[in-house]
């Protein structure tokens, strides 16, 4: 008997009945059903037995909603796009650089009207960036005891493994980060313990990661879509006296018209960490998803009639007020291999000096001083065995 499943957006069918997401837009598929084909061939069988469809399985679709200029996926789950430092790319490896609060978050259906209308369709939210600023991704999970997973990607090209965005999970492909462990997300997964830091480009000029990736750069923007685990896998634990926690934070002490993607700066000393639950905990049919749009100061202004965040703050002024930097120790915690895709990127500085495009901060670098480094110590809850 030959069972399929539909995507009911593009209409592309799968004989593969575990898929639960259409490969090519990300569409949840139809229950399995037996192929007209198969149908046609089968005579013999009766109707009723032809158009059989299994119990549909059930999608459970997490809420998303914008608090304290944070994306909320359900109710413990929040995750923020944070301003900081534009670092050096320089050739060195740099420590994490501090937040500088969070971007503006606004959603498009307030602005339907004067968003453009593709916009519309992917529905979402939007920030507004300068051109060449960074930006990081921060998690904060309240309920610790129940991980959660989060794919990230820029234009649809996966941040962690360079591959075309895709909804569901394959066994030993892990292009999602663990929330916790995983606090922030600087950039791109381009070295062993490096990231390439995410900055914001307009589309149609070649700096992004998706027109280097893909086909071009049709999407633009950052994608997320974040998945619970299973049912009964993790046990809340039981109540305890009221107590208080402290840890440290990633803290601070001419442009036209244009949508904007991401391109990869300067090298950030950050670990993915790997998966150490395993990919059969997760519920590809239980999560939540998000499209974030990026704009440029004037198109925001456009869209919003409102005054466009402050400019970025510049080295010389991060420098003058001593802004720390931050370094993880997670020396227990395993990095996930590097993928060739995303190591082979080109950055926003050489493809500056492929073009002739001159800009002063391509050649700066920064001596930082170790008492300016504050660190931040990052474990795995397992208790490791030893020699008895």
């Amino acid at each position: 008997m030959l069972k399929m499943k539909e995507c009911p957006t593009c209409n592309r069918t799968y004989s593969d009945i575990s898929l639960s997401f259409c490969l090519s837009d990300g569409s949840v598929l139809s229950a399995p059903y037996i192929s007209e084909d198969f149908n046609n061939q089968q005579s013999s069988f009766k109707d009723e037995e032809a158009t059989l469809v299994l119990p549909k399985k059930e999608i459970k679709k997490l809420d998303v909603s914008i608090k304290y200029d944070s994306l909320y996926f359900g109710d413990d789950l929040s995750i923020s796009f944070k301003r900081t430092l534009k670092i050096p790319d320089d050739g060195k490896k740099y420590p994490l650089p501090a937040s500088l609060g969070n971007f503006p978050i606004y959603k498009v259906s307030d602005y339907a009207d004067s968003v453009p209308s593709e916009w519309n369709k992917h529905g979402g939210v939007f920030i507004p960036m300068y051109q060449r600023e960074a930006l990081f991704v921060e998690f904060y999970n309240s309920e610790s005891w129940q991980p959660n997973i989060v794919k990230v990607a820029t234009g649809k090209i996966s941040a962690i493994t360079g591959e075309k965005w895709h909804h569901f999970l394959i066994e030993d492909e892990q292009d999602y980060v663990v929330v916790p462990p995983q606090q922030w997300l600087d950039g791109y997964k381009t070295g062993k313990n490096t990231v390439r830091q995410f900055v914001a480009m307009p589309l149609g000029q070649g700096y992004t990661v998706e027109s280097q990736l893909s086909d071009g750069e049709t999407f633009g923007g950052i994608q997320i879509i974040v998945f619970k685990p299973k049912d009964g896998i993790f046990l809340p634990p039981p109540p305890r006296d009221e107590e208080y926690s402290f840890s440290l934070k990633r803290i601070e002490g001419s442009e036209s018209f244009l949508e904007m993607g991401i391109g990869a700066g300067g090298k950030i000393e950050q670990k993915i960490y790997e998966d150490e639950y395993g990919i059969e905990t997760w519920d590809e049919n239980h999560y939540g998803r998000a499209y974030i749009h990026i704009v440029n100061s004037l198109m925001f202004k456009q869209i919003t009639g409102l005054e466009p965040p402050s400019t970025p703050i510049d080295i010389e002024t991060y420098q003058k007020y001593e802004i720390p930097w931050f370094e993880v120790y997670d020396e227990p915690l395993i990095d996930v291999k590097t993928p060739e895709k995303l190591y082979e990127v080109k950055p926003v500085n050489l493809i500056d000096k492929i073009k002739g495009v001159f800009k002063k901060d391509d050649f700066v670098s920064l001596n930082i001083s170790e008492k300016n480094i504050k660190k931040i110590k990052i474990s795995s809850d397992k208790v490791k065995d030893g020699d008895w």
